[in-house]
């Protein structure tokens, strides 16, 4: 399955303006990092690809649209998979803050 474009376009508007910003094509989606760190991606499972604080993790589960990424079997803290039903306007900007607070709270890498 491919990313949702328009899905990538919104985003794209939330994080317009951000230093360090740049888009790449990775994980069958289009993610957007932060200093060279993937803080959201337009997921190519459809939803998003969301960075987080992995001590956050168990607390943002409980919301019915996230669930811990799962990458070879193993599901990850840390990476979160947010299901495209529950990306209404408020909730979708409120999950890119999150991703892109994270990244920014990361060294930059060098490049």
């Amino acid at each position: 399955m491919a990313y949702d474009e328009a899905l990538a376009d919104q985003i794209r508007d939330l994080v317009h303006g951000e230093p360090g910003l740049t888009e790449k094509r990775m994980f069958g989606g289009l993610a957007f990092l932060i200093d060279g760190h993937l803080a959201v991606s337009a997921s190519g499972q459809g939803g998003l690809l969301l960075r987080v604080d992995p001590a956050d993790t168990p607390r943002l589960v409980e919301q019915p649209e996230a669930a811990r990424f799962e990458m070879r079997g193993r599901e990850l803290d840390g990476w979160l998979h947010i299901d495209p039903a529950g990306l209404t306007a408020g909730k979708l900007g409120s999950w890119v803050e999150r991703g892109v607070r994270f990244a920014r709270s990361l060294p930059p890498k060098l490049r």
